[in-house]
């Protein structure tokens, strides 16, 4: 392999991990702060992108539907989570309803899309001001992969600030630790896990948004990317947000040098890599030590 040929490999890999970044982040999020295992997290990446092609029907603006779209997702999302979800916290067994519900909200979205949209696959073009391709060096590629990876670093340093540096961050990790105390202390923990659930929705959507202009928009294809969102949380370790950067840049060099190395074993090798650490360590590898949920 040439050095030009390692560095757009590399590039690619940083894309397709950014990604898995921004559904997976979502997803452990809702974990850590909510305490939901949210199975339907795959829909908001499918809702997104629906929203966005819908808009581009009739405005033929990437950016609006973008807009849109994100905001459609993280909407929906906040509807979900306080007309159904929160209606089962903390029950008995409430892990067991947690995982009927989601699932049922998957087959419930995935055949409202396709009543509305269709079955046919959809496609979204790239904006005109991405198309094109930049130099690193002498290594060529495309603008918009490189675009997909400045807006996740952008998610990682906004988030990085609010949860560290602002005191509506600090409630939110708080809340993922006691969340009783929380609220005998006055404040609105019902707020905070609807907020909390509508960003992360919203990330889902971004990352469907953003991934469709290098795929097909067709329903179904959340199921596919909670399966991998699934594989990076559990190496970097369930509700850690960190964990699922590390997870999924380990993920996406992966799946981008696995294709071009060993394509035969491409659909495997995330879930080799998913076993090697479950062996090693189970709990992820940036998992945080152990704190009972109150």
């Amino acid at each position: 392999m040439d050095f030009n040929t390692l560095i757009a490999q590399f590039v690619s890999g940083l894309s397709v991990a950014m990604l898995l970044f921004l559904v997976a982040s979502g997803l452990t999020l809702i974990f850590g702060v909510v305490n939901v295992l949210n199975f339907a997290h795959g829909s908001f990446y499918l809702l997104g992108t629906y929203f966005t092609y819908q808009l581009m029907q009739m405005f033929n603006n990437f950016w609006v539907g973008l807009l849109v779209g994100v905001i459609g997702a993280g909407i929906v999302g906040m509807v979900i989570e306080v007309l159904f979800l929160r209606r089962i916290y903390g029950r008995d067994q409430e892990g067991a309803f947690q995982l009927l519900m989601t699932y049922a909200f998957i087959l419930i979205i995935d055949d409202v899309v396709k009543f509305i949209w269709g079955p046919e696959y959809k496609t979204i073009p790239k904006p005109d001001a991405l198309m094109g391709s930049l130099n690193i060096g002498t290594t060529v590629v495309p603008t918009y992969n490189v675009f997909i990876i400045v807006v996740g670093l952008l998610v990682v340093l906004f988030a990085w600030y609010f949860l560290t540096k602002t005191d509506k961050g600090k409630m939110v990790r708080a809340s993922s630790l006691d969340r009783n105390m929380l609220g005998l202390l006055g404040t609105n923990v019902p707020m905070i896990m609807t907020l909390v659930f509508g960003v992360a929705t919203a990330m889902g959507g971004l990352a469907g948004i953003l991934a469709a202009p290098l795929r097909t928009v067709t329903p179904g294809a959340g199921v596919e990317v909670i399966i991998d969102s699934m594989i990076v949380v559990v190496i970097g370790g369930f509700g850690n947000f960190w964990g699922a950067l590390l997870g999924a840049l380990i993920i996406g060099e992966v799946l981008s040098f696995g294709i071009l190395w060993m394509p035969e074993l491409a659909t495997v090798l995330t879930f080799i890599v998913m076993i090697i650490v479950l062996i090693v360590k189970p709990e992820g590898l940036l998992a945080k030590k152990m704190v009972g949920r109150k």
